[in-house]
């Protein structure tokens, strides 16, 4: 099937992730599997494919995004971290949970929670959605796969290709996906809040 690609989801081919990244590097929007359920994503710096991507979703312009990282690296780049958010951050990932934070100068405006000026990161633990941050060498622009109307996100790639395969340029099968989104923690303040539970399991009393 063209835009489909099944990828072995412990032990991912180079030569197929290599693929996917050219599919995102070509402006794309991909459907990709992580820790905790399957997941648009496209380039930080492709306006055009975020527009598809929110709406795709139908989701609100000024809703906060999400930016998948490969790891802790990338995280001071994006975001603004006290050193007692760094250390919860840092003892959850990889892992299925995203953090709200300070967005820094370097993520453009449009990608922000426009009134707190937030965004959302995450490090996941898959091996697909590492190798491909890796190729990629940037974080991606991501929103889990849940579509307008229902509550849980989609978890078939087959049956995510036939109702996607129009809208998006590639999905990657990484075999059966998830029905637990992750967990969220909003590290704005001095005090950690837990905003949903999802997959990640913490406690922060």
């Amino acid at each position: 099937m063209n835009g489909y690609m099944r990828i072995h989801p412990e032990s991912p081919q180079p030569r197929l992730i290599a693929r996917a990244v050219e599919v995102l590097v070509d402006r794309g929007v991909i459907v990709y599997p992580t820790d905790s359920c399957y997941a648009l994503a496209c380039r930080i710096g492709d306006r055009e494919a975020q527009d598809r991507l929110q709406r795709i979703r139908s989701q609100d312009r000024h809703r906060f995004m999400t930016l998948v990282c490969r790891d802790l690296s990338d995280i001071g780049t994006y975001a603004k971290v006290s050193n007692q958010a760094y250390r919860l951050v840092k003892s959850l990932t990889p892992g299925p949970y995203t953090f709200l934070l300070p967005a820094t100068r370097e993520v453009p405006r449009r990608l922000q929670q426009s009134r707190r000026k937030t965004i959302g990161l995450r490090v996941p633990d898959n091996p697909i959605a590492n190798e491909l941050l890796t190729q990629l060498g940037e974080p991606v622009l991501s929103t889990s796969l849940i579509l307008p109307g229902e509550n849980m996100p989609l978890t078939d790639p087959q049956e995510i290709y036939e109702r996607l395969q129009f809208m998006v340029d590639l999905v990657i099968d990484g075999g059966a996906g998830g029905y637990e989104m992750t967990t969220v923690i909003d590290l704005m303040s001095s005090e950690a809040v837990l905003v949903r539970q999802g997959k990640g399991k913490v406690s922060l009393s």
